[in-house]
């Protein structure tokens, strides 16, 4: 949610950070709203004094026994109920239309940010890792999977439609190997909390992390008003809506390895096969809660975080700073990690980390008590993949193949995989 009393301040940098999201200018027309909200709650204010002053005069009319004065007063006061009723059905109004004119408007972007459009003018900032030189053709990891008749999308299309997957077998555990990697990973040597949290939230819960209002078209909700979480993100940053933390809790840093559920609206003809873009989906996630001067330093710690999965499973990476047009509605600086594909031969995001600042935090009204000074501040957030547990399987089985069709397992994985060196066709 935007600051509006950042925005009254400096309206044109507000215009600024929208145009480079590719939006007009709404300076203008917000502070109009605001404007005439704030005049119309004076008014209110000062037909509420004027309301109580005449009330008063009723007493005082009828003991000096002039009952045309106390009948004139009466009928004043009645009219200003009236007057301060209608005014306040105004108010709530205007107030709902300006809330969610707020609500509907993305972050303004950190002044490092990248100028661009959309993905094609992203800044790459790394590599780690050298791709593998294979003596034959790399398959893509729906053609490994389905040889190794671990990976049917027959029959999980049968059950539920397209854009899904059953995993069988040593696929199955080794996607499981992976999560639970992760989790250790983040817990025991990032100091995360591992949360188990809730799959279904409400409608509040949604709008805190800014998928509501403005994506509703890529959530899936059950009939009786539930939402399924899209991502952790949704549960893990709610934990603190409402709260007023102290600072000396902060950074708060939790993970979670849940199920995600995206409609994938808009990506029709996009990864149409395979297990890159599914609309049930496994995620390890990270979420830190941080005071504002602790944000942008966070972001870099939760990044390397992620990286770090990456180098341990020795899968090659590249690391990208979004440009303003490829950020998400939340976000004010963002990172992605984009893992190798030899079957694709290309880049794809596995994750992706983002620092939102206050805005998140506005929505939900999460904030904390600083050590010195008066008053409560917003926290800041953030968020990242930790990794996308399924992408994380896919770059697994494309960059470990082997001529034969059988997938070596990572050496940091086969602890979790009992021993098992690599995955075989089911016999």
């Amino acid at each position: 949610m935007i600051d509006l009393k950042l925005l009254r301040e400096d309206p044109d940098a507000f215009d600024r950070g929208w145009a480079l999201r590719g939006l007009p200018a709404q300076a203008a027309g917000l502070l109009e709203q605001d404007v005439a909200l704030r005049a119309l709650k004076t008014r209110l204010q000062e037909a509420q004094n004027e309301r109580n002053a005449a009330s008063k005069q009723i007493g005082k009319a009828k003991a000096s026994g002039d009952e045309a004065a106390a009948q004139a007063v009466i009928e004043r006061v009645s009219a200003l109920k009236a007057e301060i009723q209608q005014g306040e059905e105004e108010e709530r109004q205007l107030a709902e239309a300006l809330d969610l004119a707020l609500a509907s408007l993305p972050n303004i972007p950190a002044a490092d940010v990248p100028d661009g459009a959309d993905e094609n003018d992203n800044v790459e900032i790394g590599r780690t890792g050298d791709p593998r030189n294979f003596a034959f053709d790399p398959k893509e990891h729906f053609d490994l999977g389905e040889d190794l008749g671990q990976m049917d999308f027959e029959t999980a299309a049968a059950m539920s439609g397209s854009r899904f997957v059953a995993l069988k077998g040593q696929l199955a555990r080794l996607e499981r190997a992976i999560a639970q990697f992760m989790l250790n990973l983040h817990t025991d040597e990032f100091g995360y909390e591992e949360v188990a949290p809730p799959f279904l939230v409400r409608d509040e819960a949604v709008f805190g992390t800014a998928q509501l209002p403005k994506f509703t078209e890529d959530l899936f909700r059950t009939e009786n008003g539930y939402w399924l979480i899209p991502t952790a993100e949704v549960s893990l940053t709610n934990m603190v809506r409402q709260a007023i933390l102290s600072e000396a809790e902060l950074p708060l840093r939790m993970t979670a390895y849940t199920p995600c559920f995206r409609s994938e609206a808009g990506s029709a003809g996009r990864d149409t096969r395979g297990m890159i873009r599914l609309h049930q989906f496994s995620k390890v996630e990270l979420v830190s809660i941080t005071t504002p001067d602790q944000g942008e330093a966070e972001l870099d710690r939760m990044t390397e975080c992620a990286q770090t999965v990456l180098k341990r499973l020795e899968l090659p990476f590249r690391t990208m700073k979004l440009c303003s047009g490829d950020m998400g509605f939340s976000a004010r600086r963002t990172y992605d990690l984009e893992v190798w594909l030899p079957g694709q031969n290309a880049y794809r995001e596995i994750s992706s980390c983002s620092w939102c600042g206050d805005f998140q935090a506005r929505r939900m009204k999460a904030r904390f008590k600083p050590n010195e000074g008066k008053g409560n501040q917003f926290v800041h957030t953030l968020n990242g993949s930790g990794l996308a547990v399924g992408r994380t399987l896919v770059a697994i089985l494309e960059n470990y193949q082997q001529e034969n069709g059988t997938i070596a397992v990572p050496d940091v994985l086969k602890p979790y995989m009992g021993g098992v060196e690599e995955i075989v066709a089911r016999g």
